[in-house]
């Protein structure tokens, strides 16, 4: 995906200035170095580079901006934004198609296999997994014990959260713990992906 003129220039100075000094600018320090005073506006610009894949944040750190390896050239991919899952109580799938969003290539699994959810509660913060972030799918029928995935629990409800099986019963459990793991017999869960990647815009 193309950047603009503004976008090229502040990625090329976060790329100087992370090889420069080993961690990324503030967006007040971008901001000085292109004479924006606002704030919001450098945000803007960075949000728009993560978005197209050239740039991706640490999920729990400051100064977390890096570089995605490639990106000038490759321009990440983009990849279709299908709705909404429930990292808390399952609640109904909401498919809103003809979006796309951009993410780095190192999180695109099999081609034509991998999409994106945002995601909607909390209940899996203790994996910094927040509210309103957009998790990578690779679209899976399997998982693996101890695998973050997108679950259909009876058919119509879809929940983000930890799978473990125990035979014919399935939990799976939130990265929360003030919240209980949801229990059932395996055949009424679908697994409709695994997470490979987190993107976060500030």
């Amino acid at each position: 995906m193309a950047l603009t003129r503004r976008q090229r220039e502040i990625y090329d100075f976060i790329c100087e200035f992370v090889e420069s000094n080993g961690y990324s600018p503030s967006l007040e320090e971008i901001g000085a170095r292109f004479g924006l005073a606002s704030v919001a506006t450098v945000h803007k610009h960075v949000h728009h580079l993560v978005a197209k894949g050239f740039l991706r944040k640490a999920w729990n750190r400051s100064r977390s901006l890096e570089p995605v390896p490639d990106s000038a050239e490759e321009g990440g991919s983009a990849v279709p934004l299908l709705g909404t899952v429930a990292a808390g109580y399952p609640i109904e799938a909401i498919e809103q198609g003809g979006e796309s969003i951009g993410v780095p290539m190192d999180m695109i699994g099999r081609p034509g296999e991998t999409f994106a959810l945002r995601v909607r509660g909390d209940s899996m913060i203790d994996d910094q997994i927040c509210d309103g972030d957009v998790v990578v799918i690779e679209r899976r029928d399997q998982a693996r014990n101890g695998e973050t995935v997108v679950a259909l629990v009876r058919g119509d409800e879809a929940t983000l959260k930890r799978f473990y099986q125990r035979g014919e019963h399935v939990e799976l459990v939130p990265a929360n713990s003030s919240m209980e793991p949801i229990e059932v017999h395996a055949s009424d869960v679908q697994i409709r992906g695994v997470v490979r990647g987190l993107m976060r815009t500030f």
